[in-house]
């Protein structure tokens, strides 16, 4: 709690992390976030009450822990500028930029820092976010910890062992949102064709979703038991099960899953190829 931590861009969800921070009692003092754009500066000033910079390297050298928060594709530029000053003071680095490796980050600070590599997902926003996390060999167990407190600020966070398994984060938590909005989007437009009103079909569809994902957080039983206690012999639920299952909707899921997976590794590959651990 009294380490300072400079959030490198200052986007959605470097906000969401810092609204969540701030919520569960960090001190605003120990907070810089930085953004080349004068106005989001003043404006995150003003509202958040946090030190604001244009200068990403000012940022890291008053920094313990730096929480790089831009996008993929500008961030070996921003690591290359970080470079001289995160080797000075050795901060943990948390990355929260989608589709780059650690090794490749640490190749692009010059090597042996601390770096922890998180895929939260947008309900982070709201603070229901459910984040993977993997360390590299350098990380302590404290730093471990920080990292962990510091997502857990938008919601769940659990710890993986390799970036493989990441990727597998990210077809799951990641991408998942937008699976059950497509879902969702479905059972209310067939609800609407069925007869009922679009105010109805859409309130009974997210409160249904809502529910259900409740009882499967808070119940003792797995989804499958779940889905098995609402499910009796011979009933309308049956039937509808049935149809899914006779459509191979586990196979469906299991295919966009894993293209999901095999869309984050090569979206890595690429990120690593454009800047070569060669050339840094």
């Amino acid at each position: 709690m009294n380490k300072t931590i400079a959030f490198i861009g200052s986007g959605n969800m470097a906000l969401s992390l810092i609204n969540g921070l701030i919520a569960s009692g960090y001190d605003k003092s120990k907070i810089i976030a930085t953004d080349p754009n004068k106005e989001q500066r003043d404006y995150l000033s003003q509202t958040i009450g946090i030190k604001c910079l244009a200068s990403n390297i000012e940022a890291s050298i008053l920094s313990d822990i730096i929480v790089l928060a831009v996008k993929p594709q500008v961030l070996n530029l921003v690591c290359n500028e970080l470079q001289a000053s995160i080797q000075k003071t050795m901060p943990l680095v948390i990355s929260i930029a989608a589709g780059v490796r650690s090794v490749d980050i640490d190749s692009w600070l010059e090597g042996g820092v601390s770096i922890v590599r998180c895929m939260p997902n947008t309900p982070s926003m709201i603070k229901a976010g459910a984040t993977g996390l993997v360390a590299s060999a350098q990380v302590s167990n404290e730093q471990k910890s920080i990292a962990e407190n510091i997502l857990r600020a938008v919601g769940v966070s659990v710890w993986v062992d390799t970036d493989e398994d990441l990727d597998s984060v990210t077809a799951l938590s990641g991408s998942g949102p937008a699976y059950y909005f497509l879902f969702m989007e479905a059972m209310q437009e067939t609800a609407q064709k069925m007869g009922l009103s679009e105010s109805t079909a859409k309130l009974l569809t997210i409160q249904t979703a809502f529910g259900a994902a409740k009882m499967a957080l808070e119940s003792p039983y797995d989804c499958a038991t779940l889905r098995e206690k609402v499910t009796s012999p011979n009933g309308t639920t049956e039937k509808a099960i049935q149809s899914f299952e006779d459509n191979n909707i586990r196979k469906i899921i299991n295919q966009a899953m894993l293209a999901a997976k095999n869309r984050a590794v090569s979206l890595a590959d690429e990120l690593s190829s454009s800047y070569p651990l060669e050339d840094n």
